[in-house]
């Protein structure tokens, strides 16, 4: 790269940080790429350290040694998200999205890359402190959410299938209770997708009582794989006399309640928004 002047040398860093998350980036790298002397690439970073972190965009570790450098952590306030998730919140309410079983129609906002990106980063801030080797979700709609978080947090995404592919080897397969309908249904995942010993960050959409996101937890099980942590876009408060099967997760909005003759429904701010469950923030 040409020798830049200052200024567009803070703009192309910057990008640079933002475009790999979670990725030690050594100060001898920057000063090779840019031409310029450790002392003034040092003197950049302090300033854009302080600029992600008036602007709640972040933060920048700097780790000394020889084999030190810096890395950029994505976060978000939580004043920042709880306006994202208000609107939201607000765009869940619409009588039209109610759908049978209680559940919402949200295909469209899934399919919103600026939204995605703002909900991955407030799954990168609930979970930065934990240790995470990958994240997980089910075939379809947890897609989108996972690699989203899997963005910010610079990590590789594992989906679990409905049924075995072909194209994609041997798998373990299991079955498990949904828990909408309580009907035996199976998952599988290839045996080459997940490591044993992994820490794996399970993504969903929706959660009732939390069958799906049990039946991946056991499919961890068979890879002797730790669950790290589960996030969830949005979750049932209403659970018509089922019990959810595990307490440990993180939401952005809850379905508080509905009323299926009138469609009438009350999102509300999930449990992300508690203080004891943004602690990271």
């Amino acid at each position: 790269m040409k020798k830049l002047k200052r200024s567009a040398r803070l703009v192309e860093m910057t990008q640079y940080l933002l475009n790999r998350p979670h990725t030690l980036i050594s100060l001898t790298a920057f000063a090779d790429r840019y031409q310029s002397a450790k002392s003034s690439i040092s003197e950049d970073l302090a300033i854009i350290k302080e600029v992600f972190e008036e602007e709640g965009l972040g933060e920048l570790h700097t780790l000394a040694g020889a084999a030190g450098g810096v890395k950029y952590t994505p976060k978000m306030q939580v004043e920042e998200a709880r306006k994202i998730m208000e609107r939201v919140c607000g765009q869940l309410e619409q009588p039209e999205r109610v759908l049978p079983g209680g559940y919402l129609y949200m295909t469209d906002m899934l399919g919103q890359p600026g939204l995605l990106a703002d909900i991955g980063r407030m799954f990168a801030t609930a979970f930065a402190s934990k240790e995470i080797d990958v994240i997980m979700t089910v075939e379809t709609k947890g897609i989108p959410l996972a690699y989203a978080t899997a963005a910010s947090m610079n990590l590789p995404v594992v989906i679990v299938r409905r049924d075995n592919k072909v194209t994609e080897g041997s798998a373990v397969s299991i079955n498990y209770v949904s828990g909408s309908n309580k009907r035996i249904q199976t998952m599988s995942l290839a045996r080459r997708a997940l490591k044993e010993q992994s820490r794996v960050l399970i993504i969903d959409d929706f959660m009732k009582a939390g069958g799906t996101i049990q039946g991946m937890m056991d499919l961890l099980h068979e890879f002797n794989a730790q669950v790290a942590g589960v996030g969830v876009f949005v979750e049932s408060g209403e659970l018509e006399n089922e019990e959810r099967l595990f307490e440990d997760y993180v939401s952005l909005a809850k379905l508080a309640a509905v009323d299926m003759k009138t469609k009438q429904t009350t999102i509300v701010l999930g449990n992300f928004f508690e203080g004891a469950k943004t602690g990271d923030q």
